[in-house]
This record gives structure tokens, sequence and C-alpha cells, in this order.
């Protein structure tokens, strides 16, 4: 990566890499990381990028205290039960409390996983 530096970085759920993925893969070949990244974006379930988007603003708007980078991992994550939840929250420096918990898994019930 010779001449190369990162001018910015942005948290963005999976769904939304496996779309740009695909938009580019219409025009472009992916490289070998490019692929493997689509594969794996493949396999697991999530939500479809319009509802991680979707959710990602609603937890914002009732939740501030939550950092993007853990409202992304939630996204990712799907988590069902709190204990999922605690487990991505460990090394976060706010902690929600348990009704603050009930309500993000209440806001992800609301929508349908993708397979």
């Amino acid at each position: 990566m010779i001449g190369k530096k990162i001018i910015e970085t942005e948290a963005i759920p999976s769904a939304r890499v496996k779309e740009i993925l695909d938009d580019f893969s219409q025009d472009n070949e992916l490289n070998y990381e490019q692929n493997l990244t689509l594969n794996h974006l493949a396999r697991f379930k999530k939500f479809s990028a319009e509802d991680s988007e979707e959710i990602m603003e609603k937890l914002q708007e009732e939740h501030p205290n939550l950092r993007t980078r853990a409202i992304v991992h939630i996204v990712d994550l799907v988590p069902k039960d709190l204990a999922d939840l605690r487990l991505i929250f460990a090394k976060e420096a706010y902690q929600p409390n348990k009704e603050e918990m009930e309500q993000i898994l209440e806001i992800l019930e609301q929508y349908d996983i993708v397979e």
C-alpha cells in the first residue's frame, strides 16, 4: 500500500457493504479480498440495507448515548436476548441499563431478517 492513506473511516452495517460490493461487481471484477468479503456477507442472517439504516436511525434517536460503532454491531449481529446484547457492550464506555437493552431488542424484533 505504498502511496495510499486512509482519508476517512465510517462504521456501516454489513448489509450496506454487501450492497456496495454487489454494485461494484456489476462493472468491475472483484479482487480476492472483496470476493471473500462478499461470500462471508452472503452466509449470515441480517437485515436488508434499508431496514439496517432505519434501525440505526431509530436507535440513535432513542438512545443518543450509543456510539455509532455499537449500533452497527447491534444491527450486524442481531442479538436475540439480553446476554447477547451485553456482549456487544462489554468493551463500550456507555453501559445501557436493562430497560434500555430491552427497548433495543424490541426495536430489532419489529424487522424481518433476510436469509
